[in-house]
Formats: C-alpha cells, structure tokens, sequence
C-alpha cells in the first residue's frame, strides 16, 4: 500500500488525472490511507500543497478534477493530518496555501471541498475558522468565497479584513482589546483604510506588534508597506506609526520590507519620511 500511496501521491501533484484513476480503480482504499511520514496525510491533503513534503507543495492547474476524483471516491473531506504543531484539515491547509493561490485554482478548491461537506467552521485544533485563516494569510479571494457559501462574518475580525466598514462599525463597541488588535492587522494588511483609521480613532496603537497568527513577528505598518497599501501606509505615518521598528524575525523596518517586495513607490515615500 505504501508504495501506491506515494505514487498515487506524485500523479497528484503533477496532475497526471489518469495515473491517479488507475492507481484508485486498483485499490479504492487508497483515498482514506495515510502516509507513512510523521504529518500522516491523506492524498486530499495533498491538493493543498501545504504541510506536506517541500518538493510535493505543488498546485496543477487540474487540481479541482484531482479533488473531485478523491472526493467521488470516498476521500474523508475533513480528515485530519498533523501539520504545523496541530491537527489540521485539507482546507485549513488549502486557504494557507500560496501554491494553489498562484496557480489560480484556491477558490475553485474551497467550493470544490464545500460541495463534498467540508465544515464551512473548521475543525481540529487551528484555533479559527477557514474564513480568519485566508484572511491571516493574505487570501482575499477564498475568504471572500468562504463568505459567499454561508461562513460566519459576524465579528470584528472577519468585517476588518473583508473591507466591510459598516460591520465594522457596529462590531466596535461591542469586541475585546484582541479583537480590534486583530482587526487592525487585518485592515492594514489587506489596505482597507478607512477601517484602518476607525481602529485608529478608537485607540488602537499602530506600534505594537500584530497578535500571534496575524504575522506578530511585525507592525501593521510593516503589512501595509509589504502589499503597496500607499493610502494605509501614509495614514499610519501620519498617526505616528514608528518607521525605526524592526520586524522581530528579519530584523527589517517597513522600508527594508518594502524595498524586498519591490513596492518602488512605497519605498520612496518611506525613506522620504525618513528624513524629514
């Protein structure tokens, strides 16, 4: 079985569809095996290019078929497999995913696992729904899919990072510190700006670093800058936000992050307000 299972494994990820049917069609029990590696994935799991083997974290533009062949033949849609320090699903590890989100079929894979009953809410121990996890991750685009299919937006949280200003505001006077310290990360990061200076007007502090899973290792600055969100960044600096701070893993300032990403025109102006 185990060989099978690495080779149903590499058809999977290199999009090779009939490989994957015959290797099913000879042993149908090979879509609920596991693999023998310490992350015990499922071969669904393998759709999400995620927690699995560095050279496997591959996306084929066929991916959707690949889902759709496990998922007809029995593949349990909210299997857990162990990745990054807990139990994880393949939709928790597909809305993290930078693979299937460059090969432009992430949205298409969450409607996908949502046809076949994946739990729109999450399971297993990551601590937020598949809506946070996209949003924390940059992925507008599936949590904006997750949305449309019924997930829960009733929060603080959610409403910052999807651009809906007007939940936010009626969020806000009903949320804890961590929720608008959330929020925060999440509207600078995915340059909802005027969110952004409502969390401001409230008190937040663009100073302190974002909290645990929402890139805490940097500033809202820093997330702004990275993604070219000039009307973010100059509100922020406008509002005090330190340039001198330093992310706590790279030990880069929103400038040196902008410079990496590329974002030419943010650079200038940070480094403009460097020195004036």
């Amino acid at each position: 079985m185990e060989s099978n299972f690495e080779a149903a494994a590499d058809a999977l990820v290199s999009g090779d569809l009939a490989t994957l049917q015959r290797l099913i069609g000879a042993s149908p029990d090979l879509v609920r095996a596991r693999s023998s590696r310490p992350h015990r994935a499922t071969l669904l799991h393998y759709v999400a290019a995620n927690g699995v083997e560095d050279e496997r974290q591959k996306s084929p533009k066929n991916a959707v078929e690949m889902a759709r062949l496990l998922l007809s033949a029995g593949a349990e849609v909210d299997a857990l497999a162990t990745m990054y320090g807990g139990e994880q699903t393949t939709m928790n590890m597909l809305v993290s995913s930078a693979h299937p989100a460059e090969a432009g079929v992430q949205e298409a894979l969450v409607d996908t696992l949502l046809d076949f009953g994946a739990a729109i809410e999450g399971v297993g121990n990551a601590g937020e729904s598949p809506l946070i996890i996209a949003l924390a991750h940059g992925y507008l685009g599936a949590a904006e899919t997750l949305a449309k299919r019924g997930a829960n937006t009733d929060s603080l949280t959610a409403a910052a990072g999807l651009g809906h200003l007007s939940a936010a505001t009626r969020w806000l006077t009903n949320t804890t510190s961590q929720d608008r310290h959330r929020a925060l990360a999440l509207a600078a990061q995915h340059g909802h700006v005027e969110i952004v200076r409502l969390l401001l007007d409230a008190g937040e502090d663009p100073n302190r670093y974002n909290p645990k899973g929402f890139h805490g290792h940097s500033t809202p600055l820093h997330q702004a800058a990275l993604y070219g969100h000039s009307e973010v960044v100059q509100l922020l600096v406008e509002r005090r936000a330190r340039l001198d701070i330093e992310d706590t893993v790279y030990h880069g300032t929103p400038l040196g992050w902008a410079k990496h990403a590329g974002q030419t025109g943010m650079e200038e102006y940070l480094l403009r307000c460097e020195h004036s």
